[in-house]
């Protein structure tokens, strides 16, 4: 493999562009080749070759391709990328269904040579790499159940988003946002078994969720709760995690718009003591004032393949397992109601199965 790694960005809309900024900073990384239907996204992207067709980034030159694409097209664009032999870093989700995401599996398991990463950022950010650090440290004991709140209001054409179609989008808020909710939960707990769950559309005039709320069982017996919402007014992003010596609780989410608000953890530890106030522990608040998720997930990234160490991180096994979740919620409470609206597949395969990346 060259000292430089030529990338690829198909897709160059918002995700696109963060991408590239991305690859710009890394000394390892060139940008030479860009597609995205739109012909105007190309004047953000000078210098590298433009084409409306993802084919033509494939047979550019590239070492590796970001797949930046709606849902509708992110398998299509993934499995001809590893069958070109291209290392590829994928957006979440992997696609509308569980089929797609097991089709890009196949495709990985044909080019064992490429590097297949999926767009799990908010594992990088750094509350939640704080929290990690913190419970591997065994501190405050071991963690007993965990509780996320992932919620956004919408807004100005939320109802004519691309995401909150069935045919390009696939779902909702849950698989469009509360995925990466899904993807912590197994982050800090593994493996869940069991799923009970209420799916509803509240208030949004689309075709798809707006609301989930889920209860998850893992292999522990460990509980974790779920709310996600795009009727959320304000913006909010909230991970408590309890553990036998104390707790933690993620708050606010550091983005571009800062629109879920400063980026915070809380620490305390539980106090039984003569002379303090029950349920009152002390805290300490961290404050968090930059966001290195995109910059650490794609070092990561260009790491594994300039190393060509294995992917750790954002694994398939994760984004399947992500996707197996997500529709685990939709099939405990019979969402949605159209039986033919999403390939279903009995409930305990579809949380029990997996493989693993030689």
């Amino acid at each position: 493999m060259a000292d430089t790694l030529k990338v690829g960005i198909v897709g160059l809309g918002h995700m696109g562009r963060i991408r590239a900024r991305e690859i710009a900073r890394h000394p390892a990384m060139e940008l030479i080749a860009g597609s995205d239907p739109n012909p105007e996204a190309a004047e953000a992207f000078p210098g590298i070759l433009y084409s409306s067709d993802y084919r033509d980034v494939l047979n550019a030159g590239v070492d590796a391709v970001f797949v930046c694409t709606p849902n509708r097209f992110t398998p299509e664009v993934t499995i001809a990328a590893l069958d070109a032999g291209k290392h590829v870093l994928c957006e979440k989700p992997p696609g509308r269904s569980i089929s797609d995401i097991n089709d890009i599996v196949e495709a990985e398991k044909r080019n064992p040579q490429c590097k297949l990463k999926f767009g799990f950022n908010h594992r990088y950010h750094a509350g939640v790499q704080e929290a990690k650090r913190i419970i591997g440290s065994g501190r405050l004991g071991q963690i007993l159940w965990v509780r996320g709140v992932y919620g956004k209001s919408g807004g100005s054409g939320f109802e004519e988003s691309w995401r909150n179609t069935r045919e390009v989008g696939g779902g909702g808020i849950l698989l469009d946002q509360g995925i990466h909710m899904l993807d912590l939960f197994r982050f800090f707990c593994g493996d869940f078994v069991e799923v009970k769950s209420m799916v509803a559309n509240a208030y949004w005039n689309v075709e798809v969720e707006d609301n989930a709320f889920a209860l998850l069982r893992d292999e522990a017996g460990r509980i974790a709760m779920l709310h996600s919402s795009s009727t959320q007014w304000k913006h909010r992003f909230n991970l408590e995690i309890y553990l036998s010596e104390g707790y933690l609780s993620i708050n606010g989410l550091l983005t571009s718009s800062r629109s879920y608000g400063e980026e915070t953890i809380t620490v305390a530890r539980r106090q039984f003591d003569e002379g303090f106030a029950t349920g009152k522990p002390r805290e300490e608040v961290i404050y968090f004032d930059t966001d290195p998720s995109w910059e650490l997930e794609a070092n990561d990234f260009a790491d594994c393949i300039l190393e060509d160490k294995p992917v750790t991180s954002g694994t398939s096994v994760d984004a399947l397992k992500a996707m197996q979740l997500v529709y685990a919620i939709y099939e405990a409470d019979s969402w949605p109601q159209k039986a033919d609206a999403h390939p279903r597949q009995p409930l305990a395969v579809e949380l029990g199965t997996g493989w693993t990346p030689e």
